[in-house]
């Protein structure tokens, strides 16, 4: 609901009546030439067409309401919004995404362990406005999606986008962790963490995840490992994006999570096993919750001007009115 500046404008709406009464006192009436049988008795005119009445009630009722809106414009309507400005920084979190083949198992409640990954991701991103969140992709090789940022509608947006082999089908880990790491260095955040999320164990990358686990420690980065889906044998299907080719069949998932724990250990993070939907979403919430900080925040409050807009409508509505009245009934205005 709009609110308006400049009410007084309202007042111009007492034209209505007091033209009515004007009319009705005959102090104030249009030039007419009366050609009427009711000044003998007869009929007055009225429309026998109903089409035609129809037309010239909708036209009358159009002239009133575009008067109404041309006032509403020159009130002056805004709609006021609050947005909330944070003061202070809060926790850096820096997703890495495992995006190699394995990760199209369908084990998470029916669907893909990545698309489960993604969508808990995203409603991550729709709850911690004031969160500094960041993508890093690893596959055979890794590379950042989105550096650490608050303009959540990107991330929201570049998470969509993260495909199985779009990284290549191995699982550079190490190379995965340090780039996170290299993107975080230089925050002055007062926490940082990533949150590894991966079904697999390394097995591609020039960096051993322990050297990459060290780095992180050692710049007061926190690393969470989370395992997803779980072990034996899993059905898998996944589109090649190179031949659009449907790649589907049995899996063996047996992941090493010795490994995934040490990893976690050394960079004074915990490991966490995830077989359902359900354990994904409480994982990542609690790890979320329990590097949170505080925030000092403010609120601006902005303005959208709405003066163009009830102008077009009345213009509009009034040259609707007009056109019924010069093309369907004959008159003018």
């Amino acid at each position: 609901m709009p609110n308006f500046q400049n009410p007084v404008a309202f007042l111009f709406l007492l034209f209505i009546p007091l033209l009515y009464i004007l009319r009705k006192l005959k102090i104030f009436t249009r030039i007419s030439f009366p050609a009427v049988l009711g000044d003998w008795g007869g009929k007055n005119f009225e429309w026998n067409d109903k089409t035609l009445k129809f037309f010239s009630i909708v036209s009358k009722i159009l002239i009133y309401v575009a008067f109404f809106i041309v006032v509403a414009a020159f009130a002056d309507p805004v709609i006021a919004k609050q947005e909330k400005i944070y003061t202070s920084l809060g926790t850096d979190i820096v997703f890495v995404i495992d995006v190699s083949p394995s990760m199209a198992a369908k084990d998470m409640d029916g669907e893909s362990r990545l698309d489960i990954a993604k969508k808990t991701i995203a409603n991550l991103v729709t709850e911690n406005d004031g969160v500094r969140l960041g993508i890093v992709a690893l596959g055979s090789n890794a590379s950042v999606v989105v550096p650490p940022t608050t303009d959540h509608q990107t991330v929201f947006q570049r998470i969509s986008e993260l495909h199985i082999l779009m990284m290549g089908d191995g699982s550079a880990i190490g190379d995965g962790l340090s780039t996170a790491v290299c993107h975080m260095v230089s925050s002055s955040a007062p926490n940082k963490c990533i949150i590894l999320l991966t079904d697999g164990e390394s097995n591609a990358g020039s960096i051993h995840p322990e050297t990459a686990a060290g780095l992180a420690k050692d710049n007061g980065i926190s690393i969470y490992v989370v395992g997803i889906g779980s072990k034996g044998i899993v059905t898998l299907e996944y589109e090649d994006p190179n031949t659009g080719k449907i790649i589907s069949g049995r899996y063996d998932s047996n992941f090493n999570a010795a490994s995934l724990r040490k990893i976690a250990a050394i960079a004074n993070g915990k490991y966490f096993e995830t077989k359902s939907t359900e354990d994904l979403v409480s994982t990542i919430f609690n790890v979320t919750k329990k590097e949170s900080v505080i925030q000092s925040f403010t609120y601006r409050t902005t303005n959208k001007l709405l003066y163009d807009v009830f102008l077009f409508w009345g213009i509009l509505l009034f040259s609707i009115a007009w056109i019924i009245k010069l093309v369907f009934l004959h008159e003018k205005l």
